[in-house]
This record gives C-alpha cells, structure tokens and sequence, in this order.
C-alpha cells in the first residue's frame, strides 16, 4: 500500500500529539469534516497514541483527549454553522479576515497550552501558521484548498518562517500537489504523500444496479463543484430514459432543473444502504481546488466506475480502468454510454475496488502511515 514501506518493526513508544483540525462533524448526519473523524479515531485506537484534540466540538473516540476549551469549542461551533474559515472567506472577505485572525489567536493560545507534547499534527496549512519557535516537530496534512491558499501575499514565506529550525513533514492527500510544495518548501521540509483511507463499509457493498440507469452525484452544491454538471447532462437525463440523482448540502443558492432528483444531503448510511448498490456510478464534475476526494475514493471502494472532469485530483485518481475522465461535452456524453454497458460496468467497478483496497486501505492503515512518519520525526525508530 502507499506509503507502507515507511511502516517497519519498531519497539513500542507513546507518542504524545496534539491533533488540529478547524472542520470536523458535529455528528453521525454531519458532512463536515468527516475525514476528519475518521483519522482521529484511527489514530486514537494505536496503543502508542495518546491524542489531544483541538477542533470543533463532535462526536470523538473515548480514547482521544479534548484539547479545546469551552470558549474555543462555541466559536468554532458559529464558524462551522457560517460554512468554515475558506467559505467565510470566500464569501465575506471582510469578516472572513477578521475570522482569520481569530482563528490564529486562538490556535496560538492552544499551543501554548501544551508546551510536553512530543509533536503537531495540523490538518492544513493555515493553523500551522502560529507555531511556537519551540522546535517541535510538525506534520501537516496539505489538501486542496491549501494549494489556492498559497497564492495569497506572503503565505509563502510566513509557512517558510514556521517551518524553520524544527523537524517537519509536509502531507499531501494526493501526489498532483507534492511537485509544488517540494519547490516550495524542499529545503526546510520533507513531502511524503499519505493517501486517507477508507472505511470498511464501501468495500462491503454488493452492486446490483437497476436497470434504468442511475448516477449520482453527491457534493456541496456550489457553483465550482457543480461545474457544467446540469448543462453536459440535459441532452442525456432531460427525457427520463437514466436517472441523475443528487445529494448534498446547498452551501449556495443553485437553481436545480426539474429533471435531476435532489435529495439534500444524506448520511454515508444511507448512501452505503440504498443508493451505492443500485447506481451505475458516480459523477464529479467539480472545478473546484479539490485535493482527493474522499466519496470519489468511497465509490470506488464500492465498485462504483467514475465520470470525473478533467482537474488534477480526479486525473490523479481515476485511471482508464476505473472510470473516465472528460474534458468536454462530447467525451462525457462518450462515457456515460460507455458505462451503461453491464459487462463495462463490472469489470470498471472491480478494478477500482481493487486498486483503492491495494493503495489506499482503511482508516486503519491511514494510521499507520502517519505514526510511522511520527517516528522518523521523532527519531524513535
């Protein structure tokens, strides 16, 4: 599995690490966040983890430590409910900046707090940006936004200022980012990809797909994730012959044409119960700066084929065997008929189930590739 041959045999030793994440699920409906959960709680199991967390109050492993205050824990509650720090941002640039601020005062506070930790785990890059000058070491997961986020005026050099003088890991959640980031900060950190992983569920499916063709899509309803989604799609779905079924939150106000059959959001539940089995597979054709998305790996863990736009997280993921990748209207048409065909359709949906489970695993081995880059910054093996 990726990432693997860093995982060795090594004498036990408890690592003592305070985990930060500004996006986690308030709870099991809750869409926010969730991989964030799933890491948490994966590490939380290692007996060699003890866990300090410091992120938006949730439901966590018993095992993990709550690192956030009761003041912390209600402003990050009204930041989630606003949508987060890049949406408010996105959004709102005044108050986004304030926000912002904020954020980094209290993140710097948090530190502060726990001067005998062994190490930082911070989710993106942003909350790294406080640190302490004292030394100690830091692994911080890159996703998609991180990438846009190093655009803005001085990000750079203040990342660089952090990362000075201290042992540090820079993790891409997907190879297309890591060619940057060692331009970027080669000199003063390492750039290991570590692939999430997946939970057990989506590799347990058993597909039956219905025999009027139905695709879903499942996303935040914006603008950039939707992409050209309902205008590629009318000539193919308008006239009732397939079904488009769509799921997720309305983060902002898209008019849905009458013929796609929006559900809301739905819990991974009822994903994995009743709408994975019967689909013929899904489609993103987001724009947005995605990292590697995580219900595009979950659909393959399900044996679902993928029809994804043409953006580096989706040409990074996708290959020719487990699904499609398109670049323009015609070639989506090309792929949704390509797919329908039932014995297409199984053998795309088999290789894909079989490559995440070969390279990316479950939450489980997620775990292990951290705490294995957790000892070589840590020198304890």
């Amino acid at each position: 599995m990726e990432g693997a041959e860093t995982a060795e045999p090594h004498t036990a030793e408890m690592f003592r690490i305070l985990f930060v994440s500004t996006s986690y699920p308030q709870d099991a409906s809750d869409w926010r966040g969730v991989f964030m959960a799933h890491i948490s709680a994966a590490l939380a199991r290692q007996p060699e983890i003890r866990l300090i967390q410091w992120a938006p109050p949730g439901q966590t492993d018993s095992r993990v430590e709550i690192g956030t205050t009761s003041t912390d824990a209600a402003w990050l509650s009204r930041l989630m409910r606003d949508g987060g720090i890049s949406h408010r941002l996105r959004t709102h640039l005044v108050s986004g900046v304030f926000a912002a601020i904020q954020l980094l005062l209290r993140l710097r506070s948090a530190y502060l707090r726990y001067p005998d930790i062994n190490l930082y785990h911070i989710n993106w890059l942003q909350p790294a940006l406080p640190l302490p000058a004292n030394g100690k070491p830091v692994l911080v997961t890159v996703l998609g936004n991180d990438m846009r986020l190093l655009r803005l005026p001085l990000m750079r050099s203040l990342l660089r200022r952090v990362l000075r003088n201290r042992r540090a890991v820079l993790c891409p959640n997907a190879t297309w980012m890591e060619p940057q980031l060692r331009e970027e900060f080669g000199d003063l950190a390492e750039v290991v990809p570590v692939p999430f992983g997946i939970d057990p569920r989506w590799y347990a499916i058993h597909r039956d797909p219905c025999r009027c063709p139905c695709w879903l899509v499942v996303t935040r309803l914006t603008a950039d994730k939707l992409g050209p989604l309902f205008e590629w799609s009318a000539p193919l779905f308008e006239e009732g012959r397939r079904e488009l079924h769509l799921f997720g939150p309305m983060q902002e106000q898209v008019a849905i044409p009458p013929w796609v059959r929006y559900h809301g959001s739905a819990t991974p539940e009822e994903l994995a119960r009743d709408w994975f089995p019967r689909a013929h597979g899904l489609i993103t054709l987001s724009r947005h700066a995605e990292g590697r998305p995580q219900v595009v790996l979950e659909a393959m863990a399900a044996g679902l084929p993928v029809v994804a736009s043409r953006i580096p997280a989706h040409v990074d993921l996708v290959d020719a065997l487990s699904g499609c990748v398109c670049g323009e209207r015609g070639e989506f048409a090309s792929a949704i008929a390509l797919l329908e065909d039932d014995a297409t359709n199984r053998a795309f949906g088999l290789h894909a189930r079989e490559r995440v489970r070969r390279e990316f695993g479950t939450w489980d081995d997620c775990a292990a590739r951290f705490i294995a880059l957790y000892r070589r910054l840590t020198h304890a093996g």
